[in-house]
């Protein structure tokens, strides 16, 4: 396993499925499942974190770019 901080988005995301893969087969011991889980919960904060970051970066392009109505918070993310 990687470190998390230094994961893109779409790895995090690609891993996060795999623990949630591992821990919905029911098959990891009582152990793993915690690991698991706290691992998984690490990557979702991550992936969220990378999102925000990405949007703050959409808003700044959009600024940079002379929209006369600001910035609008994009839907879903």
């Amino acid at each position: 396993m990687s470190e998390i901080a230094d994961m893109s988005f779409e790895d995090a995301m690609k891993e996060l499925e795999q623990v949630v893969s591992r821990l919905e087969s029911g098959n990891a011991t009582l152990e793993d499942s915690i690991k698991l889980y706290e691992r998984g919960a690490a990557l979702r904060a991550h992936c969220e974190a990378r999102l925000r970051a990405a949007e703050e970066r959409v808003e700044k392009i959009t600024l940079a770019q002379g929209q006369p109505t600001g910035t609008t918070k994009a839907e879903g993310l």
